[in-house]
């Protein structure tokens, strides 16, 4: 694990922004000044704890590079860092016997970071619908989040969601069970030939290949291909489920983020709509605003820590 170096202050801030299907940094100095940004690979805790600070490391080194800085600054830096998966069983541990390249670091979930990011640290809500969904609320001092357990027994309304529901219309359509369309014939098209194949992908497909083919769903429901609206029509109500959620539980302001955000809105009933607002930063913005407040923290504060907390 890192100690705390002896600068009692540090004299950048990064924040990181690490997911399933990449992870980006900005690194900024001590008045609150952006200097520059990175991005690295995947850095979702499904992937492993040492893969995921990898990738914090890569992302923030690139950051401090675009910044014209050399790397070693990141010793100076107090980092926030949001990664997806913190909540899996093992993961918290695993990070705090990490060593890390930082002055200080804080860990917390994407997200948290996104709403921090999406309400600038007020309270408030999101809905991240990318390759995974989730619902995550900061009410008076309270948290909540719903969903987000994991593809494929969660993560309702999101990119691998609709593409299993593809991938399973397909299969329907080809053995005879329901009438093809331009769309299932396009799926079988990139999977196929046959449906042995695309059973041979599925074996080994993870929640970002079935994501992948979000835009095939969302392009063909565009054009009103009936599987194609009725894939989409559903996402969107599970979304409007955990939005509903949300303010049950007295969100002020909820956001819609992610990959998948815009092109869902259209499919949104119009009592969700009203319900959005639009987020006033990114989850690196809020991963930022947890490595101010873990730079700002006693020198003593951090040591007695190991230089890491974990919110």
């Amino acid at each position: 694990m890192s100690q705390t170096n002896s600068t009692d202050q540090a004299q950048f801030h990064i924040g990181v922004d690490g997911g399933g299907t990449g992870c980006r940094a900005r690194i900024e100095d001590a008045e609150g000044r952006v200097l520059g940004e990175g991005a690295a690979g995947p850095a979702a805790t499904r992937f492993g704890a040492e893969r995921s600070i990898q990738a914090v490391r890569a992302a923030s080194e690139a950051a401090a590079i675009d910044a014209g800085l050399p790397t070693a600054v990141l010793a100076q830096a107090s980092a926030g860092v949001g990664l997806a998966g913190m909540d899996r069983r093992g993961v918290r541990d695993a990070l705090l016997s990490l060593s890390h390249p930082f002055h200080s670091v804080v860990y917390a979930s994407d997200a948290k970071v996104a709403c921090l990011g999406a309400h600038g640290g007020h309270d408030g809500a999101i809905v991240i619908v990318g390759t995974g969904s989730v619902g995550f609320a900061r009410v008076k001092g309270r948290e909540l989040r719903i969903g987000g357990y994991g593809f494929p027994i969660s993560d309702e309304g999101s990119g691998a969601e609709l593409g299993l529901q593809a991938v399973r219309l397909t299969l329907r359509a080809h053995d005879g069970r329901t009438r093809p369309s331009p769309f299932l014939l396009e799926v079988m098209r990139r999977l196929g030939p046959d449906a042995a194949t695309v059973v041979a992908w599925a074996e080994q497909a993870t929640a970002t290949d079935y994501a992948a083919l979000a835009p095939i769903v969302l392009g063909h429901a565009e054009a009103g291909d009936p599987f194609a609206e009725e894939i989409v029509a559903e996402a969107a109500r599970h979304v409007g489920v955990l939005i509903g959620s949300l303010v049950d539980f007295g969100a002020p302001r909820i956001s819609l983020l992610g990959g998948l955000a815009k092109p869902l809105v259209r499919w949104l009933s119009s009592d969700v709509m009203h319900l959005l607002s639009p987020p006033e930063g990114d989850a690196v913005e809020g991963a930022l605003l947890l490595a101010r407040r873990g730079g700002s923290a006693p020198a003593e504060r951090r040591r007695q820590s190991k230089a890491t907390q974990i919110c």
